[in-house]
């Protein structure tokens, strides 16, 4: 740490001083958030050799045709059952890091994820959602209006095997915390945040977390291309449904995918802190002490 009394600054002054270097201190401790954001059809497709591109879809879509050059990333690849008998569990960060170097992806590259809004269950906001989480630093785009968009301007699309891999850099992983809420701290929360569903109406009433305001997942985006919801049309979602502004918000689901697809739009809308829970209602069921 730096030595502040012992050091001469003349032009700032000790008190200006002291409060840079508290903020170096804060930004150096803290996650650094994901640089996230929303990427047109026409502006991917003119600048392709730019961006690694993901799709969220299931494998079995990507194969039926997926955007030239994409890599099928579902979900449904780096989730299983954990040791504690809970389904859709995220690999841990550094099986995460591995099987993202095989792809040839480090914490710097430039990335677009799409998916379909439908048969990906929000797939490609989880994989937004959890390269934030991971702390990658390069751009992360989610292509606006997904798959449906780009065929509804006649883009190409292909079919093929996976594309072949290069040198297989290192992905380093600087875990942001703030994006994630355990079933521990949301049992002792006691109100902090404000809790939402995001499951299908019969998920809701055969059983929910207490407190919890339901608002379906089909709800964050519209239109026919399936676009994420804009900040005004979120903001009036949740008022809407009474969601408390002033209170961080939690989104669940079952098993966390739905649910970071609708953190992935709160965090594009610019809206204040949001929290995904991951172990969701799979985790919640199997708390301790019941």
């Amino acid at each position: 740490m730096v030595e502040v009394e012992k050091m001469r600054f003349p032009r700032y002054g000790l008190v200006a001083v002291t409060v840079l270097i508290a903020i170096m201190l804060v930004t150096g401790s803290s996650a650094r958030a994901a640089d996230l954001g929303l990427i047109d059809s026409t502006a991917l497709q003119g600048s392709p050799a730019g961006w690694v591109i993901l799709d969220a879809r299931p494998r079995a879509e990507w194969e039926a045709g997926h955007i030239p050059g994409a890599i099928s990333l579902p979900w449904e690849s780096y989730t299983r059952t954990d040791a504690g008998g809970i389904p859709y569990s995220t690999f841990p960060p550094q099986e995460l890091a591995t099987a993202l170097a095989g792809l040839g992806i480090d914490e710097k590259t430039p990335v677009v994820v799409y998916g379909d809004a439908d048969t990906s269950w929000g797939g490609e906001g989880y994989d937004a959602w959890l390269l934030s989480w991971l702390g990658h630093k390069g751009p992360i785009r989610l292509l606006n209006g997904g798959i449906q968009g780009w065929r509804g301007r006649n883009l190409p699309l292909i079919k093929g095997a996976q594309r072949a891999g290069g040198a297989r850099p290192r992905y380093r992983v600087e875990l942001n915390p703030s994006l994630i809420i355990t079933t521990e701290e949301l049992q002792r929360s006691g109100g902090t945040y404000a809790i939402v569903d995001v499951r299908s109406t019969f998920e809701w009433f055969k059983g929910r977390i207490p407190g919890a305001i339901h608002i379906p997942w089909e709800e964050f985006y519209t239109g026919k291309e399936r676009r994420p919801l804009s900040p005004a049309e979120l903001k009036k979602l949740l008022a809407r449904h009474g969601v408390d502004g002033a209170k961080p918000v939690v989104y669940y689901c079952l098993g966390g995918v739905r649910s970071a697809y609708a953190w992935t739009v709160h965090h594009l809308a610019g809206l204040p802190e949001a929290r995904n829970y991951k172990g969701s209602w799979a985790a919640w069921e199997k708390r301790s002490g019941q």
